[in-house]
């Protein structure tokens, strides 16, 4: 007697073979992988038009699980390098999974200019408001007054607003879910990879080893419980109203969808302009 083999629901996204993750229990980030293979395959995406590029962090590991052509690139460089992807094969779509630290300190000036010249990628950032696998130091996006390894009495500076930089910067689709919304945020993950142009989404993912452990929030269920209860839905508001403060509500939804001349079709008709003149 013979026994069927059961196979893996997303087999033909995932690189099952490096499954488990090394992610930390309780973090977000397996969630967020979930939601972005899962969209693949409720869209049947074609794999081999697909290119994922990640940073060095946490969620620079993503990269490794998806069965595409995939990039990890070194630290705050993964816009760039999937800029040249996008540009010297426009035919790819080219998806960005990193984390805040990476895409928005080292990689800030990359993240804005991409935004501004309106370049056909999805970028997908994991906001977890420190440098998780570094040992948890102060980042970009940590909150005002949050304990980290290198504010241990609370941080002093403004952080940034992500979703309204983005929208600042030029982004033609914004968005911004946590690994609470599972299923709204797949759908936001559809619609960035049909959107022509420069889309970003923040995901506000756990950090329960480090930051959640310096801020006393718990464990990763305590704070997927805090995400529920502070998380508010507000389509269509302009981002820089989305604040992020502790022990306030948090502003997800749809923010921005717009249409823009894309950089990589300008590139194009340029090309073409100068071989036809």
């Amino acid at each position: 007697m013979t026994r069927a083999i059961e196979e893996h629901p997303l087999t033909g996204y995932l690189r099952i073979d490096r499954v488990p993750h090394i992610w930390c229990e309780g973090c977000g980030l397996g969630i967020l992988l979930n939601s972005f293979v899962q969209a693949l395959k409720d869209l049947e995406f074609d794999m081999d038009k697909l290119v994922v590029v990640s940073g060095i962090g946490c969620t620079g590991r993503a990269s490794g699980y998806i069965k595409s052509d995939a990039y990890h690139t070194t630290h705050g460089r993964a816009i760039a390098f999937a800029t040249g992807v996008k540009v010297a094969n426009p035919d790819l779509k080219v998806v960005v999974i990193s984390g805040d630290g990476d895409l928005f300190a080292i990689g800030g000036n990359h993240f804005i200019h991409a935004a501004r010249r309106n370049i056909d990628m999805l970028v997908i950032c994991a906001n977890n408001f420190n440098y998780g696998m570094t040992g948890g130091q102060l980042g970009p996006t940590t909150p005002i007054g949050s304990r980290t390894q290198t504010s241990p009495y609370g941080n002093i500076e403004q952080p940034f607003n992500l979703s309204a930089l983005a929208a600042c910067s030029g982004a033609v689709y914004v968005s911004r879910w946590t690994t609470l919304h599972v299923r709204r945020l797949t759908e936001s993950i559809k619609k960035g990879i049909h959107k022509k142009g420069f889309s970003f989404i923040e995901v506000i993912a756990p950090c329960s080893t480090v930051y959640g452990r310096y801020n006393r929030l718990g464990d990763g269920l305590d704070m997927m419980n805090d995400l529920k209860e502070i998380s508010v839905i507000k389509h269509g508001i302009y981002p820089t109203e989305a604040t992020i403060e502790p022990g306030k509500e948090i502003v997800v939804g749809d923010f921005v969808d717009i249409e823009k001349p894309e950089y990589s079709d300008m590139v194009q008709a340029f090309i073409k302009e100068q071989m036809e003149g």
